[in-house]
């Protein structure tokens, strides 16, 4: 059995999702919105962050984290906010975490959990909720980091599944990483 974090970063709500994985077994176990955000400026919101992910790690004690990748955003202030909180959170996880840390792309963990990698957030949410048979989320940040977590779970049964194709591809530890962040987001600027 594994337990599994799952954070959906936002620099002014987060989502977070936890749920254990058995073979090919799902059991939800926490979810919510980071919202403890709103209450100051952006470099204050900074330095909460990596509380708020002690207080995860404490409460949940997973065994891997897991990340949605960085989003085009059209608004590059927004752009470098979203990294720059999502960097904060990454690193609150520190050397115990090293290994276990990944993350999907946004249309690789849609295609996992409803089949289609540009589905709407209704259809996350209606998949998700079928999956772990949970009904009442704590809006759709909590819903989309549970679909994070779920996409993981999926991976992790690659050798057995033809979604699994892509998402060995787009799993990538967080760690091993050589690209810098201006290369990776070269192809959104041009």
């Amino acid at each position: 059995m594994i337990r599994i974090l799952a954070i959906d970063p936002g620099s002014r709500k987060a989502g977070f999702g936890v749920i254990e994985v058995n073979g090919r077994k799902f059991k939800y176990i926490a979810a919510g919105t980071l919202d403890i955000y709103q209450k100051k400026e952006f470099l204050p919101r900074l330095l909460d962050i990596p509380k708020t992910m002690r207080y995860l790690m404490d409460t949940y004690q997973p065994d891997e984290v897991v990340f949605e990748s960085l989003i085009y955003v059209k608004s590059p202030t927004a752009l470098m906010k979203l990294a720059q909180t999502r960097g904060a959170m990454v690193s609150s996880f520190g050397d115990a975490y090293k290994d276990k840390l990944f993350e999907y792309s946004p249309n690789v963990v849609k295609k996992s959990v409803t089949g289609h990698g540009h589905a709407g957030k209704d259809a996350v949410e209606k998949s998700v909720s079928m999956i772990l048979g949970v009904h009442d989320f704590d809006g759709p940040d909590a819903t989309d980091a549970l679909a994070i977590a779920l996409c993981h779970g999926f991976a992790r049964h690659s050798t057995k599944h033809k979604i699994d194709e892509i998402l060995s591809k787009e799993a990538r530890p967080l760690y091993k990483s050589k690209k810098g962040l201006a290369s990776q987001l070269t192809h959104k600027i041009k």
